[in-house]
């Protein structure tokens, strides 16, 4: 039995009449198996591979969706994640029995504490959350469920990261025939995919950005992700710090729990409103894992 459940679909109407919507529509991920679209992804990994073992690098959601599917399926999960990742990221993984590899990512990189990983184990499968084909077929489900519920609707705006929601869905709508325009949304603070796009190759940042958006603090696009995106995106849109936190207590007011990252899918139709007015717009939430610290500052507008 597959265990992924359908995406969440909510009718924000007094927020389309507010920003000069026809109509927006939340897709909320955030009711999937481990609180985000990343079980899509890791789901579909785990379950093709023949490897026992798996080492992946994440933030959080997809390392725990990694290590729910390994518990799943009877397979193990060693998953590197930064030092300031949201704890209740770092329990979750733990609780499906994983092992959370800690470290300071001003120090070393996640890519290379996996490499270190994978010297020492050689039958290990190295999983990237969004550079991987797997990764990107597991994502384009969520396309092809949209395409089928939602037909009709002008943008599907998603996070982008290191671009495997994005990618996923390019290619999910492209398999149906679906004439939705996908637009990234990104931090300003984090804006790699964006600059990527304006100089028609991948930008790189130096350094992993403090964004709020956990999920976005990647350093670049995955090759993989940048061939399906510089083609079939039909823009990337830079949100600020601010207005993702508005938009985290937007998708509260209409009782939606949201992480600063899933958030960013709203962030971008606010920072951009004469972008959509008039349109049919559905912006995918795509998670809701979040510190409750955190959480509780931004909704009371610390």
């Amino acid at each position: 039995m597959n265990p992924i459940r359908p995406t969440t679909l909510i009718e924000a109407n007094a927020l389309a009449k507010r920003l000069g919507l026809e109509t927006l529509t939340i897709a909320s991920e955030t009711f999937q198996v481990t609180g985000s679209f990343k079980f899509r992804a890791a789901y579909n990994l785990v379950s093709t591979v023949k490897q026992s073992l798996i080492i992946a690098a994440s933030s959080g959601n997809f390392g725990q969706a990694i290590a729910c599917a390994c518990e799943l399926l009877g397979k193990q999960a060693i998953i590197v994640m930064p030092d300031r990742s949201a704890q209740v990221k770092v329990d979750a993984v733990r609780s499906y029995g994983a092992r959370a590899e800690l470290i300071d990512t001003d120090r070393v990189g996640r890519e290379e504490r996996v490499t270190q990983l994978a010297a020492d184990h050689p039958g290990a499968y190295i999983a990237s959350a969004y550079d991987d084909q797997l990764v990107i077929e597991g994502n384009s489900t969520l396309g092809i469920e949209l395409a089928d519920r939602l037909p009709g609707t002008d943008y599907i705006i998603a996070p982008v990261g290191g671009g495997g929601l994005t990618s996923g869905l390019i290619i999910g709508l492209c398999t149906t025939g679906s004439a939705a325009k996908v637009i990234g949304a990104e931090p300003l603070e984090a804006n790699d995919a964006a600059q990527s796009l304006l100089r028609g190759e991948i930008v790189r940042n130096e350094s992993e950005s403090r964004t709020i958006a956990d999920g976005a603090r990647t350093r670049s696009l995955g090759q993989l992700n940048w061939s399906i995106i510089r083609h079939g995106i039909d823009r990337i849109l830079e949100a600020p710090e601010a207005l993702i936190e508005q938009s985290v207590r937007e998708l509260y007011n209409i009782n939606l729990k949201a992480e600063p990252t899933g958030a960013l899918s709203l962030a971008a139709v606010l920072s951009a409103p004469d972008m959509f007015n008039g349109k049919k717009v559905c912006c995918v939430v795509s998670g809701g894992n979040v510190d409750p610290a955190v959480y509780a500052r931004i909704i009371q507008g610390g």
